[in-house]
């Protein structure tokens, strides 16, 4: 099993020293990899499910975010959980994804996109909340397209996007993988049709969340591609046991992600170090 530390800016800030502290908190102790959450635009009496979230909360970027990680820390991988795919125009994310993957030596490996759920933030940037789904399916297969073409540049024509001819430099140092968010059967049948993994939420049963693993793992077999090399990352907690970790990998997941409730350095440092040595926690 790997272990993921997510930073959560709406609750911690922006604070260059706390973030960074985390990231190296997490790098030191083991952990594989360090996520950031996005939210573009927020609003009042925006709610997600029953959970209102506060107009001020602080979203960070979080590609700004993890850049600024990757200067402080040495091998930690860096993801997003998730970020919203359809508010971001592919052909100008793909240069910034690959930079970030430059400049960190190749460990911008853990994009996890989503399609978003709140009406007002999609049309804060322009974009029909209905058409979310679809957009996001065109944006991998635009992020995918620019990364692999030469320079004789590349030819995209979609419903969204369209171009002629466009060379994106510089490329990701290896292939870029693309894992999926989301708690819907949509989010599982894209990660099977064009996902490297599958990350659902957290507010769904047992078994919704293995029929979803199912399907998406179907979908793969139904595209032609090889369901066993779709990742599998769940939401885990700071005081789960050894025999909660079995559970999970029993099910197929291949990744659990915590989220540290401890802004204070020490503090924070016993919860992770608590945590690592328990699960013995290492990059494998």
């Amino acid at each position: 099993m790997k272990f993921g530390i997510s930073y959560s800016t709406p609750f911690f800030g922006a604070d260059p020293e706390t973030l960074l502290g985390f990231a190296r908190d997490a790098e030191e102790f083991g952990f594989e990899s360090f996520y950031l959450p996005e939210h573009v635009a927020l609003y009042p009496g925006a709610k997600i499910g029953t959970m209102e979230l506060p107009p001020s909360l602080p979203f960070a970027d979080p590609l700004e975010c993890l850049s600024f990680v990757a200067a402080g820390t040495r091998r930690i991988l860096l993801g997003t959980g998730v970020l919203l795919l359809p508010y971001h125009h592919p052909v100008t994310l793909a240069k910034r994804l690959a930079t970030i993957d430059v400049l960190s030596a190749g460990r911008m490996r853990l994009l996890t996109v989503g399609v978003g759920a709140l009406p007002g933030e999609a049309k804060a940037v322009g974009v029909d909340f209905t058409s979310r789904g679809r957009r996001a399916d065109e944006a991998i297969d635009v992020l995918r397209a620019l990364w692999a073409g030469d320079e004789s540049g590349v030819d995209f024509s979609g419903e969204f996007y369209r171009f002629e001819s466009a060379c994106v430099y510089p490329k990701p140092l290896a292939d870029l993988p693309i894992h999926v968010g989301g708690s819907s059967t949509a989010a599982a049948r894209r990660a099977g049709l064009r996902g490297d993994g599958y990350f659902p939420g957290g507010m769904v049963t047992a078994e919704e969340r293995r029929r979803q693993f199912a399907l998406a793992r179907t979908t793969a077999v139904a595209a032609g591609r090889d369901p066993d090399l779709l990742e599998y990352t769940r939401w885990g907690s700071l005081d789960m046991s050894p025999l909660d970790v079995e559970v999970l990998a029993a099910e197929g997941v291949t990744r659990v992600v915590i989220s540290p409730g401890e802004a204070d350095p020490e503090r924070r440092r016993a919860a992770l170090g608590a945590f690592a040595a328990r699960h013995d926690v290492s990059v494998r």
